[in-house]
């Protein structure tokens, strides 16, 4: 089977990206909540609370990627881990002796976002150096899958939990997954491979470009990465907007909002596990544009939400037939990245596009939130979801034949049919 090829120090990694995910969705919404109804904070400050922790985190980050090349993985992971559940605990702490506030918020926003890009960086090097390159598109697949089953349980609890107990409660259970995951990664007995250029001990600024060098000159790596930033930074910068939207305009109950966005990551779980499939039967070029040309038509469509039911039933829909696209996409992208980087490199390019992203996020955020308060949190809404529709441009429509200093790209994978 697929799982035992994949070995046992997979297993571990996947056991801590499960338990890092599934505390992640119950908290999901945590923050725009708490800043709405604990803080009192409008629009604007939820997309600036969202902005300025992605932006500064994101320049935290930057040093990152010559940085975690240079050291193993293992103890990088762990560390970034303990940060996240340290800082995410911080809030539930504060809340409960009266000291929580819009800047400890920021700082925490801060910590995680420089974290989850360190985190990325080393987990994606780890994983190539431990899953042979046939196998790579059906560990993304598992990582996949595992993201959309814990959305869509996660947000449901989620809301369950925050419309009982305030939404500060499930930071508590985010916090103690990054914990899990730490003792996870902790249980991998692997010796790593040792890293490049150990005896550097201070980054060049050569050293910080060279990740996006590497994306440029590559050019399907390059409009993969124009690709990606785009369409991602687009439907992140919706996000605080959609929360003050249905949870403030629209006076949806926190259940309903975890209902409307939980359900339709069924969705993402089926994507995800068709992916291998479709790439075996139609090719994995075929399949990753016409799945990254579909996953740009639908946020247009949360421009018409309506109140009560109805509402829901279209935020679910759209919703639905969004994540279900992102899930066949996804997998496919993340193997077609890891494949055309050499080993040496993976660290620097994946900070170099979380750095890219994250930035890209966050300036989005901070101008929605201000084209939001400018004019209104639906037309914000609907201008995003008319962006993106322009997004399939950037895909790219070549052979995919990787550069010279890429890796061979193996036929596609079979293993999980």
């Amino acid at each position: 089977m697929a799982r035992e090829r994949l070995g046992r120090s997979f297993g571990w990694l996947w056991s801590a990206y499960a338990a890092s995910t599934v505390g992640t969705w119950l908290g999901f919404g945590a923050f725009p909540l708490i800043a709405i109804q604990v803080l009192d904070i409008g629009p604007a400050a939820v997309s600036a609370l969202a902005a300025a922790g992605l932006a500064v985190g994101a320049g935290l980050a930057l040093p990152l990627g010559p940085w975690v090349e240079r050291q193993p993985k293992k103890p990088v992971m762990i560390t970034t881990d303990v940060i996240r559940f340290a800082a995410l605990l911080s809030i539930p702490i504060a809340f409960g002796l009266g000291l929580l506030s819009y800047p400890h918020l920021l700082i925490v926003s801060v910590l995680s976002a420089a974290a989850n890009i360190a985190f990325s960086a080393a987990s994606g090097a780890f994983l190539k150096s431990i899953v042979r390159p046939d196998l790579l598109l059906v560990a993304n697949g598992r990582f996949e899958s595992t993201t959309w089953t814990a959305t869509a349980v996660g947000p449901t609890l989620g809301g369950g939990a925050i419309s009982l107990l305030g939404p500060v409660v499930t930071l508590i259970a985010n916090a103690f997954g990054f914990l899990l995951s730490a003792l996870s990664i902790g249980m991998i007995r692997e010796r790593e491979p040792r890293p490049t250029h150990r005896s550097a001990t201070r980054a060049r600024g050569a050293d910080l470009l060279a990740g996006w060098r590497f994306i440029v000159a590559d050019r399907e790596l390059r409009l993969l990465f124009l690709n990606t930033v785009t369409v991602n930074a687009l439907i992140m910068a919706t996000e605080p907007l959609l929360a003050v939207l249905l949870l403030g305009d629209l006076g949806w109950a926190a259940w309903q909002y975890g209902l409307a966005f939980g359900l339709p990551c069924v969705g993402g779980f089926i994507g995800s596990r068709l992916a291998p499939r479709l790439a075996a039967r139609y090719g994995r070029r075929r399949v990753l544009v016409v799945s990254g040309v579909l996953r740009a038509l639908w946020p247009v469509g949360l421009f018409f939400v309506l109140p009560g039911t109805a509402g829901v039933i279209l935020v679910i829909a759209v919703e639905l037939m969004l994540i279900t696209c992102i899930g066949v996409f996804s997998p496919l992208f993340a193997t077609e990245r890891l494949q055309r980087v050499p080993a040496g490199r993976v660290g620097r390019v994946l900070v170099a596009w979380n750095v890219t992203g994250t930035g890209a996020i966050a300036a989005l955020t901070a101008l929605w939130g201000v084209l939001a308060a400018a004019t209104d949190v639906r037309i914000a809404i609907g201008l995003a979801g008319v962006l993106l529709l322009a997004t399939p441009l950037l895909l790219p429509r070549g052979t995919g034949a990787p550069s010279p200093a890429g890796e061979p790209v193996p036929p596609a994978v079979t293993a999980a049919r």
